[in-house]
């Protein structure tokens, strides 16, 4: 399981190190071998086991970096987890310089990739519709294409992706390496696979993982608002996602939420890339303990550690299921799922009873919730300055414990892209850190600030 067992540079195997990369996890060590000998793979592991070190690690060993072409395309079903796999490919690409990773996703300005794509880069990260736009203007060439990955491949394949699927297809070459990795696979899709797999080598892990250790509790309910905050108050969760059907119940059940004074954010396809930048960076960093989330909206999120996923809306399929709750319990961690359904969903909630750990309750039974109230530990503040200004976290660190005074435990995360950085502050802090990142200098300097 070591990764020095794999024909890796030594200067990749001292990056993986560096990076704490430890041992291959099971979908690492049975996919890797063929993904590094430029084999077709079709991969199934569960959520969170690791999947993109799996094909990144392959797709970064087989660039020939003296070659300013683009020669690895990765499509994801939605920006989040575009960009997430773009941080990991970045954080794995230090082995080597000049490595150039670009992201065309929506909700980013189409002239300013123009302008990326003009200086050409290795690997490109994206989401379809945007891939495609670039495509059919002719500022993106995929003529020396070697590896097509597609990451979510359930998602992706599905109906609602095929046909940009199939599109793109048109602009790549027919001798590459196809790698397709998943938490699952229907039978549709995997007729759908095979059609771009030559000779696949099949992976299937889920068997050999650790199954994540999650309490399933369904409870039938009247008043779903009314059992959901009795639920939180009997758990006390530290962050939870809840999961609705359609960004209208997103955006309202976070409203209602914020009137029982228990903070929430919506996330939902009709934010901006700023907001849901936003709204994604204060859930990570503890600013707000409940998102809302449609399962659109949630792929890619990549929280670490979260104590419960709710089903406020039935999902559509055990698919979708097994994807909402397996974002809790990660990393040997317990985590919680519960799901809320009403009695005219009685026949929906049948295949749910086979399950093994399926509890059901009584939510009459829930004890009362009267006063209860959800806060979060932490404020963002927001500063307008970030990697363009060569603003680092130690920076922001060195101001706020220096002349601000405040206590190492008082800071939370600090997230720093091209303009912006986002910093947690301990709420009982937050005003202290206010004054003085508005009145004092980070780096000699002065930037504008203000809080989330």
């Amino acid at each position: 399981m070591n990764f020095s067992k794999l024909p890796l540079t030594q200067a990749m195997l001292t990056n993986l190190d560096a990076l704490d990369y430890k041992q291959m996890t099971a979908i690492q060590n049975a996919a890797l071998p063929a993904v590094l000998k430029g084999k077709d793979v079709m991969a199934e592991a569960k959520t969170g086991s690791g999947k993109t070190a799996a094909f990144g690690i392959g797709v970064l060993h087989n660039l020939y970096v003296k070659k300013f072409r683009v020669q690895a395309l990765i499509l994801c079903p939605t920006r989040e987890l575009a960009d997430q796999v773009a941080k990991e490919l970045r954080r794995l690409a230090r082995f080597a310089h000049n490595i150039k990773i670009l992201m065309l996703t929506g909700g980013e300005s189409f002239g300013k990739q123009l302008g990326s794509l003009s200086h050409q880069a290795h690997i490109v990260v994206g989401t379809p519709g945007r891939v495609l736009k670039h495509l059919n203007k002719e500022s993106l060439d995929l003529s020396n294409l070697n590896t097509f990955v597609l990451d979510e491949a359930d998602r992706m394949l599905d109906m609602g992706f095929i046909e940009e699927i199939e599109s793109i297809l048109a602009f790549v070459p027919k001798e590459r390496q196809t790698l397709l990795f998943s938490a699952t696979y229907d039978e549709d899709v995997k007729k759908v696979a095979h059609k771009l797999l030559r000779e696949p080598v099949l992976v299937k892990t889920t068997a050999e993982e650790v199954p994540n250790e999650i309490e399933e509790l369904f409870y039938a309910s009247n008043d779903k608002l009314e059992t959901l905050v009795k639920i939180l108050a009997q758990k006390e969760p530290k962050n939870v996602i809840i999961f609705t059907n359609t960004k209208i119940e997103a955006k309202e059940l976070a409203q209602r939420l914020i009137e029982r004074k228990i903070d929430a954010l919506a996330i939902h396809g009709d934010l901006e890339q700023y907001e849901r930048n936003d709204v994604l960076v204060q859930f990570a960093n503890g600013s707000t303990p409940i998102l809302v989330a449609t399962d659109v909206a949630a792929r890619g999120l990549d929280i670490k550690e979260l104590s419960m996923v709710v089903n406020y809306d039935l999902p559509h399929t055990e698919e979708t299921y097994t994807h909402r709750i397996g974002r809790t319990g990660r990393a040997g961690a317990k985590g919680m799922a519960v799901t809320l359904y009403s009695a005219y969903e009685m026949e929906k909630i049948e295949p749910y009873k086979a399950r093994e750990k399926a509890i059901f309750g009584d939510a009459d039974a829930l004890p009362e919730s009267k006063g209860f109230e959800m806060k979060p530990e932490f404020v963002t503040l927001v500063i307008e300055g970030g990697k363009k200004d060569k603003l680092r976290a130690g920076d922001i660190l060195g101001a706020l414990t220096g002349e601000a005074g405040l206590m190492g435990k008082s800071i939370g995360k600090i997230d720093i892209y091209d303009k912006q950085a986002y910093v947690a502050i301990a709420r009982q802090e937050a005003e202290k850190a206010y004054k003085y990142l508005k009145n004092g200098k980070i780096k000699n300097k002065k930037f504008s600030i203000w809080q989330l």
